[in-house]
């Protein structure tokens, strides 16, 4: 049973990484935070998994993310090794990224968005102990990530970088665990509007006061990331409608979210090589990132080149999913029903840490850049 307004944000997220990466406009970070959204959504599906499978969920998560890894590194890896790349034990990397995989110079570049996969199989590796911990200490543990950020961005902690990374988006993650959960939407608006506007005043302080490289762009200011993420996700997740009826309404529209969803992880993966291939037409035909037709355009042929390769090897998510292949994916998404966030354990019985979360908020009714050198998150 799907839910198909959190599709609809997985697919505004999908578009705007890939717009943002093709004009390098920083604003775009700030109006929609997507990597720390895309990072909310899957800790939602994660702890909705585990609440269903156990601990089989991670075998289960991993099983579906790495296949159209593998498809991206056969073609990339040996193109890197012969213009370049060292061969040594560390290329097995590309099979199970944990940490940076080896890349030569333009490679680096063109696969710079390895780093979601590698965050995400962290954070799904640490799902079980965190759901736990979650359950009987639930603010504690949602604040965590945020506090570890603090120490580190204001010095105390010099972390090594996987901690940082846990810093600056386990903490959407783990709001993905309370939007399952139904914190969120159990918040009133008295808490949860004072509580979002808060994080965003605070987080564009930070941003105000430390801007990096590219201005005001999130990817270079990890504090100011996190706080004005929160505060977005807060307010998108907890508010959350029961459905969209103009999507279902919209044969186009509905298809649309639909294939992107079904294909997420193929459009990621393989938009940014073909940005960086596409950079030179800034100088050859001249179309400069102040330029709205150009840019236009060559967001254009990202979309295009990247639908291109969708159809050639985007039914591996189909088969990593146990789902049957299909090159555009046509199957029915409508959901059954509004799916309702769960307040139960695995076991049917209320988790330890929504009992507490009750105890302290009130219950709520519910009516019804330019592509450049630098690596952008996105």
């Amino acid at each position: 049973m799907r839910n198909r307004y959190l599709d609809l944000l997985r697919f505004l997220a999908i578009v705007r990484v890939v717009v943002y990466h093709v004009t390098g406009w920083a604003t775009l970070t700030l109006i929609f935070p997507a990597m720390s959204v895309m990072f909310a959504l899957a800790g939602s599906l994660m702890a909705a998994s585990l609440a269903r499978s156990g601990p089989r969920a991670v075998g289960r998560r991993l099983r579906r993310l790495l296949p159209s890894l593998w498809v991206l590194a056969a073609v990339f890896v040996p193109a890197m090794l012969l213009t370049g790349l060292a061969l040594s034990p560390r290329v097995l990397l590309w099979l199970f990224p944990i940490t940076d995989p080896p890349a030569n110079n333009w490679g680096a570049l063109a696969l710079s968005i390895i780093w979601y996969l590698r965050d995400y199989l962290w954070f799904v590796l640490a799902s079980p102990v965190a759901l736990w911990l979650f359950r009987r200490a639930p603010l504690p543990t949602l604040l965590a990530p945020y506090v570890v950020l603090v120490t580190i961005e204001v010095g105390i902690y010099p972390a090594p970088p996987v901690v940082r990374e846990f810093g600056l988006y386990f903490g959407a993650w783990l709001l993905g665990f309370a939007h399952h959960a139904g914190m969120l939407r159990r918040l009133t608006g008295r808490v949860l509007y004072p509580l979002s506007l808060a994080l965003a005043v605070v987080g564009g302080a930070w941003i105000v006061t430390h801007p990096g490289p590219r201005g005001y762009d999130l990817n270079d200011n990890h504090l100011g990331n996190a706080l004005w993420s929160a505060a977005f996700i807060l307010v998108v997740l907890g508010r959350a409608p029961a459905g969209v009826a103009w999507l279902e309404r919209s044969r186009l529209a509905d298809r649309l979210v639909t294939v992107f969803n079904r294909r997420a992880l193929t459009i990621y993966l393989w938009h940014m090589p073909f940005v960086v291939a596409l950079t030179p037409l800034v100088d050859v035909v001249g179309w400069s990132h102040q330029d709205p037709v150009g840019l236009a355009v060559r967001v254009l042929l990202v979309f295009a080149l990247v639908g291109l390769v969708t159809l050639v090897v985007g039914w591996v998510e189909d088969v990593a999913a146990r789902r049957r292949p299909e090159l555009i994916p046509a199957g029915s998404s409508r959901p059954t029903g509004p799916p309702a966030p769960s307040d139960r354990g695995p076991a049917g019985r209320p988790d330890v840490g929504e009992t507490a979360v009750r105890a302290a908020v009130p219950a709520q009714r519910v009516p019804g850049a330019p592509v450049t050198v630098e690596v952008n998150a996105g």
